[in-house]
């Protein structure tokens, strides 16, 4: 069976010592989560993972979800009682407004506390998850009486919530959708249509759920400028807040899907459901966007968590396992075999899963920082410098972050040979529940279309200049130390070949934008590569600096030879993905499509 660990020394080196938590404490919430209280909260978080979650993602993989007659659908043993504790512990509202019942602590706790809730049971974690990022668009766009009527119940998880996007026909192009809005004499809508693929759509875990539904109002536009956006309650509630009738919404089947079966994934169908329109008519996906963005870095940290826990039970098979003799001769010549440790292609493998893993939690640390800052802070220029950071990494932490976890979950599956392949290693699952995050909340071809598309060139490249600036400026500032040669000077070429990728695409993207769409993915994994670097390069720095003062630990030494490795072993390429680019769509686009 397997086992997780959250991760806290590593959680504590990025809070506490490489991005110093407490300088932000001039930002509301912040001053709240002392040192101490942080390490209480993720603590905390751990053992409610560890004890309570982990035990049940095997659980929810072999039961699943079962949809009923009547269109209700039951949770996995044991899940019921587990939200029931996760929503008394509060963790829902750890960084939600106070004044609807949330802590309003940074939201770079919720993150970190997210994690360790997905490596244990990614199905379970995404009911909290899809609920938190509804929260996140009604207090943005909705109005005071949608907020003091559905909040405070989300916050507490006595209600839960949906992100409604897609419809059969759709897929990623949600200008095509079909689900229609009527209006009402009251100012209510009458929404009627079908939405797929709805996580969390149907459960027993609460007393109601609060979909957030885009439908298309009666004679407004074609495309996506004529979506809206609308909340569309499972249960009515009454001016007193009380729940009332049931409304026109039913769960009309469960997918059957290759993992997460732990989460109710459904098929939902409006019949002239009564739903209040969020936001103003025609401009649904403003609204939306706020989930979606919400979303795309809960999903990011879905491929995180996934490569953690498969990491985890790789090293915990690599060391049991005997077989074969190292090549330098028996390190263990008392026992039959030496363990699979000595093999130098075993430990390629899995530092290669723990360099990402590190790189990753600090950029996800990093990102989550500059949005406690872009909602927090009350300096114009310090929240737009944040949100351009937001707009660029986002697309590049859930393209990169979900490509690398469901290939570490493979490659950490490898570890245990034909044992990997047998169920009850758990190593398969990890597997199949890794392989979605690359697909939802936009299919990572999209992100990398994204990324190139409209990030890179919006406000003429603002964002990503600034970002080439301040990994040129780090690399300058400590480029002739000689300690920090060897993560400076491959840092330093990766952001060479960034630049030179940028202007490549500048220079012969506009003409023809075929190839930027050739290069896109690439470049969103060029671009990833060379931020996994500037996050290595500042965690050395801080690790020798923490030498330098009270000496070397298990743990720093570790991580600057981690970092090492990364840098030679994993950054070359760099080159690779710029050499791809500047090949262009030519023979890309070649072939006509009956040739294939």
């Amino acid at each position: 069976m397997p086992s997780y660990k959250a991760p806290l020394e590593d959680v504590g080196f990025l809070l506490n010592d490489v991005f110093q938590f407490d300088r932000y404490n001039n930002l509301p919430g912040f001053s709240d989560a002392s040192a101490d209280v942080r390490e209480a909260i993720i603590s905390e978080a751990a053992k409610l993972s560890e004890n309570v979650l982990q035990p049940l993602n095997r659980v929810g993989d072999l039961e699943g979800c079962k949809r009923n007659d009547d269109g209700s659908v039951t949770t996995p043993k044991g899940f019921k009682d587990a939200f029931k504790q996760v929503t008394e512990g509060g963790w829902l509202g750890l960084s939600a407004p106070v004044e609807y019942g949330g802590q309003g602590l940074p939201v770079t706790l919720s993150q970190t506390v997210a994690e360790f809730q997905i490596s244990a049971n990614m199905a379970f974690s995404m009911y909290g998850g899809l609920t938190m990022g509804a929260t996140a668009a009604l207090v943005v766009h909705g109005n005071d009486q949608q907020k003091s009527k559905y909040l405070p119940k989300m916050i507490a998880g006595e209600w839960t919530g949906t992100m409604n996007l897609t419809e059969p026909h759709c897929g990623t192009d949600l200008g095509l959708l079909r689900t229609k809005a009527v209006k009402q004499d009251d100012g209510s809508y009458k929404i009627s249509g079908t939405k797929i693929f709805i996580s969390a759509g149907e459960h027993d875990l609460a007393d109601n759920i609060i979909h957030l539904v885009l439908a298309r109002i009666e004679g407004a536009p074609a495309g996506i400028k004529g979506v809206s956006l609308f909340v569309v309650p499972k249960v009515l509630v009454n001016d007193d807040g009380s729940l009332g009738a049931r409304n026109g919404v039913v769960c009309g089947s469960i997918e059957h899907k290759m993992g997460i079966h732990g989460n109710s994934t459904c098929v939902m169908n409006y019949d002239n459901a009564t739903g209040w329109l969020i936001g103003e008519e025609n401009k649904g996906m403003q609204g939306m966007f706020v989930m979606m963005n919400e979303a795309r870095l809960g999903v990011a940290v879905q491929g995180l968590a996934q490569s953690e826990v498969a990491y985890q039970n790789a090293v915990a098979y690599a060391k049991d396992r005997l077989q074969g003799r190292s090549l330098t001769g028996p390190k263990s010549p008392d026992k039959p075999a030496d363990s699979i440790m000595v093999h130098p292609d075993v430990r390629r493998t899995l530092l290669t899963i723990r360099a990402f893993n590190e790189a990753a939690r600090a950029m996800v640390v990093w990102t989550a920082l500059k949005s406690d800052v872009a909602h927090r802070s009350d300096d114009p220029k310090e929240r737009q410098a944040a949100d351009d950071h937001m707009g660029l990494m986002t697309p590049v932490l859930k393209g990169v972050l979900t490509d690398g976890g469901f290939a570490n979950a493979v490659a950490a599956q490898q570890m245990f040979g034909g044992h990997g392949y047998i169920a009850e290693w758990g190593m398969e699952q990890f597997v199949r529940d890794a392989r979605i995050a690359m697909i939802y909340e936009g299919a990572n071809g999209i992100q990398a279309l994204d990324l190139v598309g409209r990030k890179l060139p919006r406000d003429g490249g603002r964002a990503a200049m600034a970002f080439f600036g301040e990994v040129a400026a780090f690399a300058k500032e400590h480029g002739a130390d000689e300690a920090m040669k060897p993560y400076v000077g491959p840092l330093s070429n990766a952001l060479g070949h960034l630049q030179q990728a940028t202007m490549w695409l500048m220079n012969n993207a506009m003409a023809k934008p075929d190839n930027a769409g050739a290069g896109a993915t690439d470049y969103m994994q060029l671009f990833g590569l060379t931020a996994f670097a500037y996050m290595w390069a500042k965690m050395a720095k801080v690790a020798q600096d923490k030498i330098a003062a009270s000496g070397a630990t298990p743990y720093l030494t570790t991580k600057l030879v981690t970092g090492r490795f990364f840098m030679e072993r994993m950054l070359p390429e760099t080159a690779l993905h710029l050499a791809r680019i500047q090949t262009g769509a030519a023979t890309t686009m070649e072939l006509p499509a009956e040739a294939f």
